[in-house]
């Protein structure tokens, strides 16, 4: 809760910042809002046997104006977040004998377990409108993380995060805006760390925002 807190006061400092400056400047916060996203690696796409992965995603967003170009819109997003992550080792012999203190980690990795990740994303999101209050998305992500527990995939700590999402933006008024969509993620700490077998997923996600300017 600390960070969520921390992330809420992080948000109204940077809009009140930039309330009081030029409405001409390219960098100020347009829109603010919220993200949820629910994932999971049993899917169509990823569906490994040997474990069991969800995650529960909450973002904070900051919406920037980027400009357009012929018929697209081009938008910036800082999002700070917290998943709160589900995972099971499945088959224990993922564990090999060879590795150190192999049978304490068997009992360790197949314990069920909740585990927390906090980081900072940004999302590049290019919008095309296809009827007057409804727009086509496509959102690309890439941000750092921290994760608070070891697991058989992925060592605690540092890691990276990156997102994919096709979805639909509807103006719900003149200033609320409520999108839909379906995206692609993964987690890896690109070998900073070991084990970095990372994880991969597909998930929905729903976000409303309200434009500040």
């Amino acid at each position: 809760m600390k960070i969520i807190f921390l992330f809420i006061a992080l948000l109204f400092i940077l809009t009140n910042i930039t309330a009081q400056e030029s409405r001409k400047r390219l960098f100020n916060i347009k829109k603010v809002g919220f993200l949820y996203n629910k994932a999971n690696e049993k899917n169509f796409i990823f569906d490994d046997k040997d474990f069991s992965y969800s995650t529960n995603t909450y973002k904070l967003q900051a919406f920037y104006n980027l400009g357009t170009w012929k018929s697209l819109k081009f938008e910036l997003i800082l999002q700070p977040q917290m998943q709160i992550l589900e995972h099971q080792l499945l088959n224990k012999q993922f564990v090999l004998p060879s590795e150190e203190n192999y049978q304490e980690k068997r009992i360790e990795f197949t314990t069920p377990k909740t585990m927390h990740l906090y980081g900072f994303e940004l999302g590049f999101v290019i919008k095309k409108k296809i009827l007057n209050r409804l727009d086509y998305l496509i959102k690309i992500g890439l941000g750092i993380a921290n994760i608070d527990t070891r697991t058989e995939r992925l060592a605690k700590g540092f890691t990276f995060i990156e997102n994919a999402t096709l979805g639909l933006s509807y103006s719900l008024t003149d200033k609320t805006f409520l999108s839909i969509g379906s995206n692609i993620g993964h987690v890896s700490n690109l070998d900073t760390q070991k084990p970095n077998n990372g994880y991969s997923f597909v998930g929905f996600e729903i976000g409303i925002s309200y434009v500040i300017k």
